[in-house]
């Protein structure tokens, strides 16, 4: 019986490492790390009626609302939305472009 030899294992680390690499995952993880800083933004009022859903092409962050009405209250603000996300993205090198507000992505969490 031939001896199987198994010589060409990866560590865990060499895995992530070359994961992390891909172009991919860096703007996924970047887009993740922008996203944690809607709280901060948003204020206290907003953040526990709101959270980030997703990125669209063109860097518009979509914004999940608890009801229409969170939606239509953080439309009016989103200009000083904007310039508060401005610095984060700018530490991030995104360039945030718009943000759309909508009721209907909304999942409670209970």
């Amino acid at each position: 019986m031939k001896k199987i030899l198994y010589t060409k294992f990866k560590y865990i680390d060499d895995l992530i490492s070359d994961l992390a690499q891909k172009k991919e995952i860096k703007k996924a993880i970047t887009r993740s790390n922008l996203c944690k800083f809607w709280s901060k933004v948003a204020g206290e009022k907003f953040a526990n009626n709101s959270k980030p859903y997703s990125m669209l092409r063109g860097n518009i962050m979509v914004i999940a609302c608890e009801s229409p009405a969170v939606a239509q209250e953080l439309m009016l603000r989103k200009t000083q939305l904007l310039t508060k996300f401005k610095p984060y993205a700018q530490s991030l090198k995104i360039k945030l472009e718009d943000l759309k507000f909508d009721s209907k992505k909304w999942v409670n969490e209970n």
